[in-house]
């Protein structure tokens, strides 16, 4: 019998080659975006899951305020004391690391790279995570200062086969000699920490450092029992209102679960976060092109059932039950999902590396046939079969077979009902996937093309050290010298993304009365470089860089440049603040010597703050405006004249625009991924109202053969025929409409700086569709009105 099944299912499907060929292209089209974007879920929604420790594993939050000031900071951010304090003082703690991350340069023989990932690390980080050495002992791999472990990568870069154990290698601009004592593994891609080298934390000068203040490191706790997390915070919290009492300030400290910092923190880490809202989105995308691949196949498969009903007619008579039809339809139905899932195997095998570059990921080849997924696919192959498969089983499985010998078979107004309403279904999610897609990209070509108040287009940045200060007037001369060059400045943040915490107070406000600020280092080019507009008095001079920097043993004395924000808070107009004395961090006294125009420094998540830019020799970047035109020329000549510069550090540049776009990557890569699977939603949809619109050509032939005796041109009988479709399709869009619009409402609402939504955007998602609908139900229209009537009027 299953023999039987199977030879019957197969000579149909190869009898039937166009529709066969249809069904198996919609549902590989529908399964293989359900395994690209399901093996991209499962490896976002896997991050950190090998992690033993991981239930236990808190990173802390500060967040810090000033007496008389409502503002707060709030950031992944601590100072070096928080975590021997904490473990020290609270015995819910049985661990805890300090860890920052920086680009350091590594010599070794005449191999010189600068490595981004490098990170100083406590000794305890091998108790909190799940770093197996495969060299060294975890107790005293990085229990001195000037020690360092690498990857079995890195180790491999710089050393091949040999074993690195008990190699010196040089570190950073001063070329200070560090032991390698350990190797360990890759971490996983599925991983928020990332490293190629971990040096001792008691490598760095500060290490020691006794302050709440200079918050510049990544704190982890790993407490004894993860539900004490909530009552230990509050103890925390109650210990730091004793230590800050009479300071002027106060600090909170909040405890985040480390497993949820890659899909729900607003913070960042060492890798680029991502967001659960996201997941929610690719999900529900997913399933919705799986829900129009099914009803593509059961619309096809009606416009096939005047076709079969007579073979199913002859069956009956012969005997055959309602059991064995139905089976034998599912049959085919299991065996064309079948065999659309193998095609749906081999068609991501070969997207994937299209994929990866889409969503930035490195997912491997073998995530695809990984156990879960295969049995995940076999699973969805069965029910796509069964629900695909079942309405049309059972409607030809119900025929009275009397009627089909006889001619008169028709399929049943709520068949037709269900039909429509699949084909409006189809629409809807298009539509809305459509809409969707051209608000999002309609608000990263605003965020793109946004007046920022700084113009960050054709900004070279190239990372500096605080060894090159000295020669920076050299270097900004030799790189002049090129003509290609309209400013040069350096500054300790580039204006994309300005974090670093300060206070700040007027003269007329007492000592303990403070304002938190962002603050950067910069020099007397950096207005210039950038294009920040100066609306009251002027910009910083040279002489200003010299006060900033006095001799040994005289006070150094700071003028200031604030943004409208800044001054506003301070009490000022843009022209009152100029000329007014000021204390950033009590330590630098000086006096406003300029207002600039607001300008978004952080990323359009976040509403414009206040910032004051003031000269101080602590900068990381050097930020050239080149000219247009001539740019890989102008590079080449950077290229060279820094190699004669400065021979000991390799010449490494990125844009500024690439920094900028950094801050809303999880936005562009869902921009990117949403236009490629709206389309295959359309495509799918039109599928399915090939199926629907053959089905009633098919239905209606005698109808158009007499309509042709008759003088109907194949104008006239096109417009019949369409205008139920426009119709369907019509509703589709009605339905989409308002829902995109509160999805995307919703999705705005996370930006501090939006675009308001058009009635047109709609519109044009809606003519768009409709404009495919209408070419589609043509072709398949038209192929019955110019059929020659005596054909459809001699069958009957």
């Amino acid at each position: 019998m299953l023999k039987n099944y199977i030879l019957v299912a197969v000579r149909n499907l190869l009898k039937n080659k166009s529709a066969s060929l249809i069904n198996i292209l919609g549902l590989t089209i529908g399964l293989c975006s359900c395994l690209l974007i399901g093996i991209y879920i499962k490896n976002e929604l896997s991050y950190d899951r090998f992690e033993k420790n991981g239930d236990r594993i808190f990173r802390v939050i500060m967040e810090y305020s000033f007496d008389g000031s409502p503002a707060s900071k709030k950031g992944n951010f601590t100072s070096m004391k928080v975590a021997p304090t904490l473990k020290k003082k609270f015995p819910e703690v049985e661990n805890a690391v300090r860890m920052i991350q920086y680009p350091n340069l590594i010599r070794y023989k005449d191999k010189l790279q600068n490595e981004k990932k490098f990170m100083y690390v406590d000794s305890g980080v091998f108790k909190l995570f799940s770093l197996a050495l495969l060299e060294g002992n975890p107790q005293t791999v990085l229990n001195a200062p000037h020690q360092l472990v690498v990857t079995k990568s890195t180790a491999r870069r710089y050393f091949g086969n040999q074993d690195p154990i008990g190699k010196l290698v040089q570190v950073g601009t001063d070329s200070v000699p560090f032991l390698i004592t350990g190797m360990t593994q890759d971490y996983p891609i599925n991983s928020q920490i990332k490293f190629d080298f971990l040096a001792s934390f008691t490598s760095l000068d500060m290490s020691e450092e006794q302050t709440y203040w200079d918050a510049n490191y990544t704190t982890y706790l790993l407490l004894k029992d993860p539900a004490s997390a909530n009552k230990l915070e509050q103890k925390i919290n109650t210990f730091m209102k004793n230590e800050m009492a009479g300071q002027g300030a106060s600090i909170q400290f909040s405890l985040e679960p480390f497993m949820r910092i890659h899909l729900y923190s607003e913070y960042g880490g060492f890798e680029p976060n991502n967001n659960i809202k996201y997941i929610y989105i690719l999900e529900g995308v997913a399933i919705l092109l799986l829900i129009i691949a099914c009803f593509t196949y059961i619309n096809l498969n009606m416009a096939r059932s005047v076709e079969r009903a007579k073979e199913v007619g002859v069956r009956k008579v012969i005997g055959a039950g309602k059991g064995q039809l139905f089976w034998q339809f599912i049959g085919e139905s299991t065996i064309l999902c079948l065999i659309a899932v193998v095609f749906s195997f081999i068609a991501a095998y070969f997207l994937l590396p299209f994929f990866n570059q889409l969503t930035a990921k490195e997912l491997p080849v073998h995530a695809l046939f990984s156990f879960n997924i295969i049995i995940g696919a076999l699973v969805l192959t069965f029910l796509v079969s069964l629900l695909a498969g079942s309405y049309p089983s059972i409607l030809l499985s119900n025929i009275i077979p009397v009627k089909v010998l006889k001619g008169s078979f028709k399929n049943t107004g709520s068949g037709q009902w269900i039909r429509k309403s699949l084909i409006v279904f189809q629409f809807f999610i298009s539509v809305l996937l459509i809409a969707s897609t051209f608000i999002m990209q309609k608000q990263l070509s605003f965020i793109q093309n946004k007046n920022l108040g700084y113009n960050r287009d054709q900004v070279l940045v190239l990372p500096i050290d605080q060894q090159l200060l000295d020669k920076l007037p050299v270097i900004k001369q030799e790189f002049r010298s090129g003509g290609n060059i309209s400013g040069i400045s350096a500054c300790s943040r580039t204006p994309v993304d300005i974090q670093s915490g300060f206070n700040m107070r007027s003269s007329l406000m007492p000592s303990n009365q403070q304002i938190a600020v962002t603050a950067d280092r910069v020099d007397d080019e950096f207005i210039k470089t950038t294009g920040l507009h100066l609306i009251a008095g002027n910009d910083l001079s040279e002489q200003d860089i010299k006060d900033a920097r006095p001799p040994s043993g005289t006070n150094p004395l700071y003028h200031f440049i604030l943004n409208e924000s800044a001054a506003r808070e301070l009490g000022w107009s843009p022209e009152q603040a100029i000329g007014k004395k000021m204390f950033l961090d009590e330590s630098r006294p000086g006096y406003v010597k300029g207002v600039v125009k607001d300008f978004n420094f952080e990323s359009m998540h976040q509403p414009i703050k206040s910032l004051v830019l003031f000269p101080e020799s602590r900068v990381n970047y050097l930020m050239l405006k080149l000219k247009s035109g001539n740019i890989p020329q102008t590079i080449a000549f950077l290229e060279s004249k820094w190699k004669t510069l400065i021979p000991g550090r390799p010449f490494e540049y990125h844009f500024l625009d690439d920094d900028f776009n950094a801050l809303y990557q999880s936005e562009l890569r869902l921009g990117k991924v949403l236009n490629v699977f709206s389309g295959m939603a359309i495509a799918l949809a039109c599928l399915g109202l090939i199926g629907l619109s053959s089905y009633t050509a098919k239905q209606r032939q005698k109808e158009i053969g007499i309509r042709k005796v008759l003088g109907a041109g194949i104008r006239q009988i096109l417009g019949l025929l369409s205008i139920e479709y426009v119709k369907l399709v019509l509703i589709g869009i009605l339905l989409a409409s308002p829902i995109a619009w509160m999805f995307m409402n919703q999705w705005l609402q996370d930006f501090a700086y939006h675009i308001p939504i058009h009635w047109w955007i709609f519109g044009l998602a809606g003519s768009l569709v409709l404009l495919i609908a209408l070419f589609t139900i043509s072709l398949q229209v038209f192929k019955a009105a110019i059929a020659n009537p005596v054909t459809s009027l001699r069958s009957e």
